[in-house]
């Protein structure tokens, strides 16, 4: 492959300013994510209580499990930011891909120090996306539960519908059906529809004195029944494993009960990491040889200003070698293969604004990978698709849709990352959320939405306006109009409040997305091939 020959002045003032700037953006990233992990309202008092019961805390719990000095991929570590008060950090769960004797699995791990582990709906959403994951990769589950349920004032958004609580449940059992492993460690309480999760696993072990099942506790026992009993006597680990037999080992601490799983885990019929399949091309890796802090300097501080997608794609890809498919057509997309910790990919990267001709590249060029099955990582920074009177003689409508449907039907893994801008049409031409990628993630200066807050004060007040007597309407009362939409669009539009919402598998630092999507990549490798492509390339 062709080294690429980067044109960017690492000296000059612009990119010095863009680098303050960024490093800013990282900083502030750093410091929300210490709040996922500590932060919240009296949280204190409840991380003391946490570790007064002798507790680890849950980050902490993932480390005793998975092998020493290994990677572990969080996901969405910021779900949940400035909802509910900023009283649940992270949602209260912790999800995420780490190692066991090598084989990867993905950790669903509640956080009793939240609400006493209770689970609110981007909870739910959360814990549903995190088997999403392990369902597409083929991987395991294992779940380190410490939960009291539900939370029940919100239950109206947590219990009914296809994707929340009871959704979790259909996807576990069907999971243990393909013989991807369930397991459960039982850290605390697992109280009425918790108490699924291990009755659900393959295979479960509970911790003595603080681990507990049971679908009423105490207090609606006494209710309905008029029994009084404690804890551990109607639900506690001795019971279920020596009398009920809903949990298959006994542990007296937490670091026994970890080693246990560790020991399960060995069994289990997992490929592990490095158990590639073949049909995913892959070399020896090699590290960028344009450095990749470079892109802190590369991307504008002005989000209105363009950079070019090849000058990131040559810090990401081995060696900064990267073969460009069609390079003097449609040049608003850079398409072209390189190689990610030594896996093959085809790279669609924007540069703006999608014309037909940069929609046509893209089409012929996912035909391609289809082909050759190779996996295909989408960059993506733009405003969408072209629109005018122009663009539309041009058959930009047709055009782009090719785009959109290659894109929903490849086969082969695909991944995400907003590297920029994120709008209209666009984030579905170039494989946002709603088309499915195996992964999808957002650096702090990408932003989404329909339309920008710029275009959007134009389009929605001249919309409210045309509705309005537009004589009697004051410049005062439009300018306040415009306020308002560009406060809405601002606000609706920032990767925090994406997020927040689990619109994205986390918000990441430019410099871990190689080492991220080398392990998403890895993943795929060690699957069986996706299936057969028709092959047939349409020139477009």
């Amino acid at each position: 492959m062709k080294k690429f020959e980067t044109r960017i002045d690492t000296k000059s003032p612009e990119f010095e300013k863009n680098r303050s700037a960024y490093l800013e953006l990282v900083a502030t990233l750093r410091d929300r994510q210490q709040f996922a992990i500590d932060g919240g309202v009296g949280r204190e008092k409840s991380i003391a209580r946490h570790l007064d019961r002798d507790k680890l805390m849950v980050r902490n719990r993932i480390g005793m499990v998975t092998d020493y000095d290994t990677p572990f991929l969080e996901f969405s570590t910021l779900a949940g930011w400035e909802q509910y008060d900023n009283s649940a950090p992270g949602a209260g769960i912790v999800t995420g891909v780490g190692l066991v004797h090598g084989r990867p699995f993905v950790f669903i791990a509640n956080d009793a120090t939240v609400k006493g582990g209770s689970l609110l709906p981007a909870s739910i959403k959360k814990h549903v996306r995190a088997q999403q994951i392990a369902d597409e990769n083929d991987l395991g589950v294992i779940y380190l539960v410490d939960s009291g349920g539900a939370f029940l004032p919100l239950q109206d958004d947590i219990f009914p519908d296809k994707d929340q609580f009871g959704g979790s449940f259909y996807r576990q059992a069907r999971m243990s059906a393909r013989g991807l492993p369930q397991l459960s460690v039982v850290l605390g309480g697992c109280t009425a529809g918790g108490a699924y999760v291990p009755a659900l696993s393959d295979e479960v072990i509970m911790v003595e004195g603080i681990g507990r099942i049971f679908l009423g506790g105490p207090p609606i026992v006494k209710a309905a029944l008029g029994e009084i009993i404690e804890p551990d006597d109607l639900g506690g680990a001795a019971l279920h494993t020596q009398t009920s037999g809903v949990s298959d080992y006994l542990t007296h601490t937490e670091r026994e009960a970890y080693g246990t799983l560790r020991d399960i885990c060995e069994t289990t019929n997992q490929r592990s990491i490095d158990d590639r399949q073949g049909w995913l091309d892959w070399k020896d890796p090699k590290p960028p040889r344009l450095d990749p802090e470079e892109i802190y300097g590369i991307i504008s501080a002005d989000d209105r200003i363009g950079f070019d997608s090849r000058e990131i794609i040559a810090r990401l890809v081995d060696a900064s070698e990267f073969a460009e498919f069609k390079p003097e057509w449609g040049d608003t997309i850079a398409c072209g293969f390189a190689r990610i910790w030594g896996h093959m990919v085809g790279i669609i990267a924007n540069n703006g604004i999608i014309f037909s001709e940069s929609a046509l590249k893209a089409t012929h060029f996912i035909e391609l990978c289809e082909q050759r099955r190779i996996p295909l990582l989408f960059l993506q920074n733009t405003t969408g698709y072209m629109v005018g009177s122009d663009a539309e003689a041009g058959g930009i409508a047709k055009n782009g849709a090719k785009m959109v449907a290659a894109v929903a039907n490849a086969s082969v893994p695909r991944y995400t990352v907003l590297i920029g801008g994120s709008y209209g049409a666009g984030n579905y031409g170039m494989c946002g959320r709603g088309f499915n990628p195996r992964f999808l993630f957002s650096w702090p200066n990408s932003r989404i939405a329909t339309m920008s807050a710029e275009t959007a004060q134009t389009v929605l007040v001249d919309i409210r306006l045309a509705g309005l007597r537009g004589d009697d309407t004051s410049e005062d009362e439009i300018q306040k109009m415009r306020a308002e939409v560009a406060e809405q669009f601002e606000t609706q539009s920032d990767p925090y409040f994406a997020t927040s919402r689990i619109w994205d598998d986390g918000l990441i630092d430019p410099l871990d997305t190689r080492d991220a999507l080398g392990l998403c990549l890895a993943l795929a490798a060690r699957q069986d091939p996706p299936e057969p492509a028709r092959g047939l390339v349409y020139r477009m």
